[in-house]
């Protein structure tokens, strides 16, 4: 995919960063030299390579050259240390890891793990004369592991091959139709498999990727938009919120064309605020997991249209609920959602039982994902989230979903965004409401009623600074849980 585009747009800038680029002539070249520098140390058809560096051209070059040496890769968040780290090490057993880290470094070496830097690939010579990459891998060949936290376990490692990487890839550009005149804007990082995809897609629009960091916050984020000339955002709701208070204020609008969403629901206050500041977007929700990438894409501005649904399956593919005896349930009817397509990833490495749970073959034969995610389809197939499996639970006897619970809070005038807590042992066992407003808790509980059932309104909500994010700009809820308990914050 790579090669195909840098011949048709050799000297056009493929990425940038604050203080980088690189054209897609350069990054093939430089892709191709650093594979044959992995072969030079040992690495070996279907070898698993680790990256971990900050630096997103650095990733580029590292992810294409394992590919072209026929090894897996796996991108790492930079921050994964001590024990995450650990564990990824002894789970794939990589020949080489990428990194500029000092202690990364040290624990791969523990590992025997052979340790190649940023400089080292990205500079990486010029093969001597004759020396030759052994065949391409085939196209069922693994070609990437994305490790996905669990919350009762350790990472597993979604596998991907070369196929499913590309079909979803472009399946998922036959809906966004991202442009060869493009500025792609992503503030997430390339281990994040949304993140990741951005290049992919921009590859194959022949566009240019702009990579900034999931941590800006305030000005800078607009600011960003503003210097890169972004056409296109790539965003995850903590992203998209913050923006719309941005524009709010600011005199000068970002250009923007297109702005896309995944992760969790974006809310409809958030989204109208960001078309009346900038007339010229555009708005494409979506719902998706890392077993698949992406699930269903609205069409541009089909929540206008159809409000709370995130889409219709990616062309070629097909998405469906069941329920609890793994039966077919009609439009209406809410169930767990099933899809199926050449999207729908290998299963778990070294995790047998539980891709036989979530990667069900029906009659032996047909594979197809069980998501965990509960939800309806309409009658013309467009589909609408109610909740994670880990999102559904018990209040007063009913079942509650948290998404639905955020959504009605975040339509309460004032509030800019919120999060659920499930009922625990630190909520003392009820669920808690957590919102960013200068309301009290009790206001906000009071005009969420009419907005959604009584019942499903939490008993308890508490006004916090902001919500604290992880890596990928999603709700770390852990970390919420602290900030509600610390003393400071009672």
């Amino acid at each position: 995919m790579l090669d195909e585009t840098a011949a048709a747009h050799q000297d056009r800038c493929a990425m940038s960063t604050a203080s980088d680029s690189i054209t897609y002539k350069n990054l093939a070249q430089a892709s191709r030299h650093a594979a044959h520098l992995l072969r030079a140390h040992g690495v070996q058809r279907g070898d698993r390579v680790v990256i971990s560096s900050p630096d997103a051209i650095t990733v580029a070059v590292a992810v294409h050259a394992a590919s072209r040496a026929g090894a897996m890769f796996s991108v790492l968040h930079e921050d994964v240390r001590d024990s995450p780290l650990q564990h990824v090490l002894q789970d794939c057993e990589p020949a080489v890891i990428v990194t500029d880290d000092p202690g990364v470094s040290a624990t791969a070496q523990a590992h025997d793990v052979q340790v190649l830097t940023s400089q080292e690939l990205r500079h990486a010579p010029a093969p001597r004369e004759g020396s030759h990459l052994p065949n391409p891998p085939l196209g069922v060949d693994g070609a990437c592991l994305i490790y996905t936290s669990g919350t009762t376990s350790l990472p597993k490692a979604v596998v991907s091959t070369h196929q499913q990487v590309l079909f979803a890839a472009q399946a998922i550009q036959d809906c966004l139709a991202y442009r060869a005149d493009d500025i792609v804007y992503s503030p997430l990082p390339l281990s994040f498999d949304y993140g990741l995809y951005q290049m992919f897609l921009t590859f194959l629009a022949g566009a240019q990727l702009r990579v900034g960091h999931v941590a800006e916050v305030g000005p800078p984020l607009l600011r960003a938009l503003q210097d890169s000339k972004a056409t296109v955002l790539a965003a995850v709701p903590s992203v998209s919120d913050r923006l719309a208070w941005l524009v709010r204020r600011a005199k000068n609008k970002p250009a923007l064309r297109l702005l896309t969403n995944t992760g969790a629901a974006l809310s409809e206050k958030t989204i109208a605020d960001l078309r009346e500041a900038i007339p010229t977007l555009r708005v494409q929700l979506m719902y998706g997991l890392t077993e698949c990438k992406r699930a269903t894409i609205m069409p541009p501005d089909g929540d206008l249209q159809r409000p709370g649904s995130s889409g219709k399956a990616l062309p070629g593919t097909e998405v469906f609920t069941i329920d609890d005896d793994g039966k077919r349930l009609p439009a209406g009817e809410v169930g767990q959602f099933v899809v199926r397509g050449s999207h729908v990833m290998a299963g778990y490495w070294r995790r047998p039982e539980m891709t036989a749970e979530r990667f069900h073959r029906r009659d032996g034969l047909f594979p197809e994902l069980r998501t965990g995610d509960y939800g309806w389809m309409d009658d013309e197939g467009y589909l609408y989230f109610s909740g994670r499996r880990d999102d559904l639970y018990k209040e007063r006897g009913f079942r509650v979903s948290a998404t639905e619970v955020e959504a009605a809070a975040r339509r309460v005038e004032g509030v800019d965004s919120a999060a659920v807590l499930p009922p625990g042992p630190k909520t003392g066992h009820t669920a808690v409401l957590a919102v960013v407003t200068e309301l009290d808790g009790p206001e906000v509980l009071a005009r969420m009623q009419g907005l959604i059932e009584d019942y499903k309104i939490p008993r308890r909500c508490v006004p916090v600074p902001h919500l604290p994010t992880n890596h990928n700009g999603k709700v770390d809820r852990q970390a919420l849980t602290n900030l509600i308990h610390d003393p400071a914050h009672a």
